[in-house]
């Protein structure tokens, strides 16, 4: 149905098939490089996370994980519009805020919305743009920011009970007929956490091009996760 940046999606039946590829970008796409394994990853984390979630009242499209590379998601409408909530200044708020300090502590966390689009590298908008364009409805914000800060805020505690530090994370939303819901991934690819001071996400690759370094960190980052949930006795994933 759809190839995208991280993605292949198949229809199987009446449910989407999400295959995770063994590639990674930055820049939009501008730079990519084959990472083995990767897809592994991102599908695996996606899945526990999704399941993370759904237990803290976040509706998902997630249904099942089918190793080693693939989610079954229920079909959703995706809006074209991606939710960033902020914990600390980091990335392009301190290109657009060159005020704030690199990882000053927000005073609470800043949630953006951005118009989903590589070609104008996915621009900072309003709420009000994002209704007036016809992509939500002003109940569907609403919505929208309360699911990514309840998400946001689970994520958070999630990693700093392992001692790691969630700066940001990007989330996205479908229309399904139960209403909005969670979509796409949750992986290093869609956020950025600092362990011991240092990145376990695609910001590694972002700033170094380095892939076995991405990787051996996705892979550490996967293995913290797990530690972390079994410590709270969750983390079971659907198979």
């Amino acid at each position: 149905m759809y190839e995208g940046k991280s993605k292949r999606v198949w229809r199987v039946g009446g449910l989407y098939h999400l295959e995770f590829k063994d590639e990674v970008t930055a820049g939009d796409g501008a730079v990519k490089a084959a990472a083995p394994g990767k897809g592994a990853l991102a599908a695996e984390l996606s899945a526990i996370l999704f399941t993370h979630l759904a237990a803290r009242g976040v509706a998902t499209h997630f249904v099942e994980y089918k190793p080693p590379n693939v989610l079954v998601a229920v079909p959703a409408e995706v809006a074209p519009v991606e939710v960033v909530v902020r914990f600390k200044a980091y990335g392009s708020q301190l290109k657009r805020m060159p005020k704030l300090k690199p990882l000053q502590p927000l005073s609470k966390p800043l949630v953006e919305f951005h118009l989903k689009d590589d070609a104008l590298h996915d621009p900072l908008i309003y709420p009000q743009d994002a209704v007036e364009a016809g992509l939500l409805t002003w109940e569907e914000l609403a919505r929208v920011e309360a699911a990514s800060l309840r998400a946001a805020e689970a994520l958070r505690e999630l990693y700093g009970a392992a001692g790691c530090d969630l700066l940001d994370v990007k989330f996205e939303f479908g229309r399904t007929p139960r209403g909005l819901v969670l979509v796409d991934e949750i992986s290093g690819d869609t956020f950025r956490v600092l362990c011991r001071g240092e990145h376990l996400d695609k910001e590694y690759f972002r700033k170094t091009r380095d892939v076995e370094g991405l990787l051996r960190r996705y892979r550490e980052l996967l293995e913290i996760t797990k530690a972390a949930l079994g410590r709270a006795g969750g983390g079971a994933v659907r198979q």
